[in-house]
């Protein structure tokens, strides 16, 4: 299977990253360096940002720099950061990125700015750069340059509701099989409630079928081809798609993870498959904190093979300031703000923040924080980043990926159809290096 792994990111020993910060350089930093300037910080409205931002006011009195925030929902964000890159516009100093979705091709069009020799020559004493997961690291590393710094590490996990399982006479579920005949029993049990919902809009949901597909075997490239037509390609489409048509609420189609969490935080909703970012959105009120538990994706064919990724942090190579937006990227992946960030429901990417005792007090208050913990070990153990073809175009990758699953949703093609016009326009991405 062609994945990129991500071991060892999260709880599990981080191999040192090297660019370790000498005394000297330490005991020179002055966080007062950039006083008076503006960076600008364009951010995807998710549970990273909000919880980063929750905190930007300690950053402008740390640093006296303002911090000019520009939030959109993920899509929209994308289309302006495509806009102020094309355009070669400074107007962005600082940017969200997905580099398991598009750290290729945005390397390759030179729109990230290399954070390598920053990393060496301008840290702050406590930074812990070594700390942070190598995996991570090196997921966002290309031809040697670092584009971003990672703000955490995350993958989708099962969300269900305990007393709606024990009322139907539910067990949790230990096999993708199990998931299917959950949904059935409920929906039979109980037709007010949707039994099972996750990912249906076009872009976002390779995020959470990925992981459908690993676990049942599949890959999306053997041999240099697109693989959505090997027969254990043909079975994640369309496992995942029927849970969606016959078990998920109507318009799924149009569902990303804003619909989900609120459809499931709102109790109309048995199962959740989403991501671990959103323990802090799916809780927001406390409904759900006593009936709520969480598990990995349940194994298949191919065994357990979770999806995990993070988000990172990156300045853009245009932006006229650089020195002064990597003060504000530093800040926001520093040991001190992760740690803030993680009692928010932000897993860190640094392992020794997973025992720093405030973290351990606060997992081991509610007991679905402590199966969050678990999933989140089960991730960074055996965790793979691939979520769409792991070439250039990987965003556009998504898209054919997207339809595929939408075509059988709507039942507007048989899986052989859409598995057959998904390889074609794949096959064509792929040749296109």
């Amino acid at each position: 299977m062609a994945t990129r792994s991500i071991v060892a990111g999260f709880t599990l020993c981080v191999i040192a990253a090297g660019g370790v910060v000498s005394a000297a350089h330490g005991a020179d930093f002055d966080w007062q360096k950039f006083h008076g300037k503006t960076v600008t910080f364009l951010a995807n409205n998710n549970p990273v940002s909000q919880a980063l931002l929750t905190h930007k006011a300690d950053f402008e009195k740390l640093t006296g720099i303002t911090l000019k925030v520009d939030t959109y929902q993920e899509q929209q964000m994308r289309q302006r950061l495509v806009t102020v890159m094309n355009a070669h516009s400074d107007e962005a100093d600082v940017f969200m990125t997905l580099p398991s979705r598009e750290g290729a091709q945005f390397a390759a069009a030179g729109w990230y700015e290399d954070l390598t020799p920053m990393t060496k020559n301008e840290v702050a004493p406590d930074y812990d750069y070594a700390g942070l997961s190598r995996a991570l690291l090196t997921a966002a590393t290309y031809s040697g340059k670092l584009t971003s710094m990672p703000m955490n590490i995350e993958g989708p996990v099962l969300y269900y509701r305990t007393d709606i399982f024990k009322k139907c006479g539910v067990d949790q579920p230990k096999s993708i099989a199990d998931i299917e005949t959950a949904a059935k029993k409920i929906k039979a049990c109980d037709p007010s409630i949707t039994p099972f919902v996750s990912r249906g809009l076009k872009p976002a949901l390779p995020y959470t079928f990925s992981n459908f597909l690993h676990n049942m075997g599949g890959s999306y490239m053997v041999d240099g081809k697109s693989a959505l037509c090997t027969p254990k390609g043909k079975a994640a489409l369309d496992t995942y798609s029927r849970l969606l048509r016959d078990y998920g609420p109507p318009g799924v189609v149009n569902y990303s993870f804003p619909q989900i969490s609120a459809l499931y935080r709102a109790g109309r909703a048995a199962m959740d498959f989403e991501a671990s970012n959103e323990l802090r959105t799916v809780m927001e009120g406390g409904e759900r904190l006593q009936d709520t538990a969480l598990i990995p994706l349940p194994p298949g064919d191919g065994g357990q093979v979770p999806t995990a990724i993070g988000w990172g942090i990156a300045i853009s190579a245009y932006s006229k300031q650089p020195e002064a937006a990597w003060y504000f990227v530093q800040w926001a992946t520093s040991p001190t703000v992760q740690k803030m960030m993680a009692v928010q429901g932000i897993a860190p990417p640094r392992s020794s923040l997973a025992n720093d005792p405030d973290y351990r007090k606060w997992i081991d208050e509610e007991p679905v924080r402590k199966q969050w913990q678990a999933a989140l070990d089960v991730l960074a153990a055996k965790g793979a980043s691939e979520v769409g073809y792991p070439i250039v175009a990987n965003p556009e990758s998504r898209e054919f990926i997207g339809q595929a699953v939408q075509d059988l949703i709507l039942k507007q093609k048989t899986v052989d159809q859409a598995c057959a016009d998904a390889d074609k326009a794949l096959n064509t991405l792929i040749a296109q290096k």
